[in-house]
């Protein structure tokens, strides 16, 4: 099998992440694996494994073709097969195969807005499924949602699965007193809910002044951005809030907190949470998306309604309370993201999954 993932930038994202980590997992299971950026590189390039074979396209408007001829001799020089195109990826995927016909594609769709699927229409991307071979979907509703909406049959639920990058290089200066940190990863956006976290903070600061809250997560410096740091100012929690931008390995940072939390108003199945359990760490999180699939009983972490301030903060003091119970749940939740989480059975399932596509391959090339 000679498989490439294509995505659009390597700055860290979910979507971005679970492209390097097939490409990476699949580098030590198959002939051939790739990785192509189509528009940005980013953080994520220092995590790809060196037996990755990568290409940056620099595509720079919508119809490049300039990029997509690169693309297209990429595929032809190294055999590729497959392209398994993350988010919005799918339309350079799309065009290359107009010029190159063999390739398949499989589309690998990680929407995080699920909560809003009937609202979400795409006529590029209905048209462009009449070419996938496949499509992924990160969670039941999106697989619904492709089942009724695309023009592809074979529709295929993969959850996100981690993999453990950390390499002991990431280097921070944290603020706070070690062992009273709480963490979040969640890039600036506001379905992200990072409000509710500095009401939180608020709460908190005055039962707990020395528990201090990490927020990582790439600032697009936008208004939502600004709006949060004039919050943090106006409420004078400079010392309790603190913003540390995007990272190159979270798996490095994670090693230092106590626990971590996810208030976001909307999910997929969120990367960060199964990051968090994979590194121990006790977790709140909004019931949104299928975060209550990963988080199935108060054993494994807790769960609050989105936007419920009252729960969040009642939730946080109760794991600051209680040290023993926050670390034999953050102990459970790790066992069970390996077990149902972890790479190898989800690639094993997904390389099973594609199989009758390489099948199909081969046929054609008989011909």
């Amino acid at each position: 099998m000679r498989i490439v993932q294509i995505i659009d930038s390597l700055e860290p994202g979910g979507a971005e992440r679970m492209a390097v980590n097939y490409a990476n997992v699949l580098s030590e299971k198959i002939e051939f694996s790739g990785l192509i950026s189509t528009r940005k590189e980013g953080l994520l390039l220092n995590q790809i494994n060196k037996e990755v074979s990568y290409l940056f396209l620099n595509k720079n408007k919508k119809v490049d073709f300039k990029a997509v001829l690169r693309l297209r001799r990429y595929l032809k020089k190294n055999q590729i097969s497959l392209i398994q195109a993350h988010s919005s990826s799918f339309f350079t995927a799309v065009l290359v195969k107009i010029t190159y016909p063999k390739i398949k594609i499989i589309w690998h769709d990680h929407y995080g807005i699920s909560q809003d699927l009937n609202l979400r229409k795409n006529l590029v991307l209905k048209v462009s499924s009449f070419f996938f071979s496949g499509v992924i979907s990160v969670n039941s509703a999106l697989k619904n949602w492709s089942e009724s909406y695309l023009w592809c049959s074979n529709v295929k639920y993969f959850p996100n699965f981690v993999s453990d990058l950390s390499s002991g290089n990431e280097k921070l200066l944290l603020k706070g007193v070690q062992g009273k940190r709480i963490v979040c990863v969640a890039n600036l956006r506001p379905q992200k809910n990072h409000n509710l976290l500095i009401e939180a903070a608020n709460v908190i600061r005055d039962q707990f002044p020395e528990w201090t809250f990490h927020l990582f997560g790439k600032d697009f410096l936008d208004s939502y951005s600004k709006q949060l740091k004039q919050k943090v100012k106006y409420l004078q929690l400079q010392e309790n809030v603190s913003f540390y931008g995007a990272v190159n390995n979270i798996g490095d940072v994670l090693k230092n907190f106590d626990i971590a939390v996810l208030p976001s108003l909307s999910e997929g199945l969120p990367l960060a949470v199964l990051e968090y359990g994979l590194h121990k760490l006790p977790v709140v999180a909004t019931n949104v998306g299928e975060i209550s699939k990963v988080i199935v009983s108060d054993k494994y972490g807790l769960v609050v309604e989105s936007g419920n301030l009252n729960q969040l903060v009642e939730s946080l003091q109760s794991l600051i309370e209680n040290k023993i119970d926050r670390i034999q749940m953050g102990i459970e939740l790790s066992k069970f993201i390996q077990l149902h989480y972890g790479q190898e059975s989800i690639i094993k399932e997904y390389l099973f999954w594609i199989n009758p596509v390489f099948s199909f391959l081969a046929a054609d090339n008989s011909l």
